[in-house]
């Protein structure tokens, strides 16, 4: 992972282990899975994307878009991943199957050059905004989640995807 770039892959851990979701919502890690991710966009009612990109004043700042106004931005094709998102989204508006309604929840990265299973501090500190922020989002679409007794921290998180073991990663969302 590219440091902050890695921030989605975190933030849908970071959900699925410390809220419990309705049996109908499905978490997954779609980082590295590019255009193979466009079946999911025709065959859901709502996908929510929590991703980085390059809007914001400052890094840390969390943003919420539909794809509409993500696409209509214009400078947000700065990183490859912004690319290959926004170019998975066009590409999927042209379709003539119906599309879900896509939200996209994104944090502006302080750094994503070096290649490191971490987040910088100034993402890190800001990561309980984006966190809220998916809960914000979800429950406006009348996806209600509810917190878990115990907690797993982001560093935890963190940790685990840094020095992965069969037993620390559910490979059912892959």
């Amino acid at each position: 992972m590219f440091n902050d770039d890695g921030l989605g892959v975190y933030a849908t851990s970071y959900i699925e282990k410390n809220f419990i979701l309705p049996k109908n919502v499905d978490v997954m890690d779609g980082g590295t899975f590019g255009f193979s991710l466009m079946p999911y966009f025709q065959e859901y009612d709502y996908v929510l994307l929590v991703s980085t990109t390059s809007v914001g004043e400052s890094s840390g700042a969390v943003s919420h878009f539909s794809v509409e106004e993500m696409m209509s931005l214009g400078n947000t094709r700065q990183s490859p991943n912004e690319v290959e998102l926004l170019m998975m989204l066009e590409i999927c508006s042209f379709l003539d199957d119906a599309m879900a309604e896509v939200d996209i929840v994104s944090m502006k990265p302080d750094d994503i050059l070096p290649v490191d299973a971490n987040l910088t501090e100034v993402v890190k500190d800001a990561f309980p905004s984006l966190v809220d922020k998916i809960i914000e989002v979800l429950a406006y679409h009348d996806i209600q989640v509810e917190s878990k007794s115990s907690k797993v921290s982001l560093e935890e998180i963190i940790e685990d995807f840094a020095n992965p073991t069969m037993a620390t990663h559910d490979h059912r969302n892959l």
